[in-house]
């Protein structure tokens, strides 16, 4: 059974940890919100979005904008829209795969638009059509949520909920491109979906919105009570009075904290 720890401040308390957090009643209302908001966020998004297609088309080739399935509320799957980040066909020789951290396959202009999620904004229809939330644990594709489920207790819980097009993962770390990454991005998940609330859903939307401007920063995070460290440690070296060494060794790796930097 995996464990993760929540501090606000020092020290680090261990908090017992459960495949089913109990959600935020935020979930109810969500759609209330989300829907005014991407009205709003479509207008300067727009630009944005066409001219990212255009240069996307101009220095590769391949459509501006490309179609993958992902899993979605109680797992439903759906069509989620992406600006392409890749070369056209990326996956037709290997299938589906994860993208490495220095992917040959994303291209010059995707490293930009990936860098500051400019290729999310086409998800905003996404939300308007009811499929996805403005903030939530990020969508997964079907071919990767079952061999997840099965190597990471609780993750199949993230599906209780609308996935999102930013949240706490993708403010606090890199895309995941393996399956420590993966369980570090469910402590977020988890902590987003147990203590979600407007005021924390508006905190993160303009966040975002300064990351794409590429004005936000560990600073600036901090500021705004967003920020956090996770890392995944050997159950061994963990105490409730110790500092947390990281263990490099996937075969040991037992345990995931999260630590809250005090605002």
């Amino acid at each position: 059974m995996w464990q993760y720890i929540v501090s606000i401040g020092y020290p680090l308390r261990i908090m017992p940890y459960t495949p089913e957090p109990a959600a935020s009643s935020w979930f109810r209302w969500k759609s209330f919100l989300d829907v005014p908001l991407a009205l709003l966020l479509v207008i300067p998004a727009l630009p944005l979005v066409l001219l990212a297609v255009v240069v996307v088309k101009l220095t590769s080739k391949g459509p501006g904008i490309y179609k993958q399935v992902r899993c979605g509320l109680d797992g439903k799957v759906f069509t989620i829209y992406k600006i392409r980040s890749m070369r056209a066909n990326a996956e037709a020789a290997t299938g589906a795969v994860w993208c490495a951290r220095k992917d040959n396959r994303i291209t010059a202009v995707g490293k930009i638009i990936r860098a500051t999620h400019i290729d999310e904004l086409p998800q905003l229809y996404n939300v308007l059509c009811g499929e996805m939330s403005l903030v939530g644990p990020r969508p997964e594709r079907p071919e990767f949520v079952g061999e997840l489920e099965l190597r990471i207790d609780g993750y199949a819980y993230r599906l209780n909920v609308k996935p999102g097009i930013t949240g706490l993962a993708q403010l606090n770390q890199a895309s995941d491109v393996d399956l420590r990454d993966v369980r570090r991005k469910l402590v977020y998940d988890f902590d987003y979906i147990e203590h979600a609330s407007p005021l924390l859903d508006l905190r993160l939307i303009f966040c975002t919105s300064l990351k794409v401007l590429k004005m936000c920063n560990p600073l600036m995070l901090s500021l705004f009570g967003l920020r956090r460290t996770a890392d995944v440690v050997s159950w061994a070296s963990a105490d409730s009075t110790s500092t947390y060494s990281v263990h490099k060794d996937e075969e040991r790796l037992s345990k995931i904290f999260l630590k809250q930097t005090a605002t």
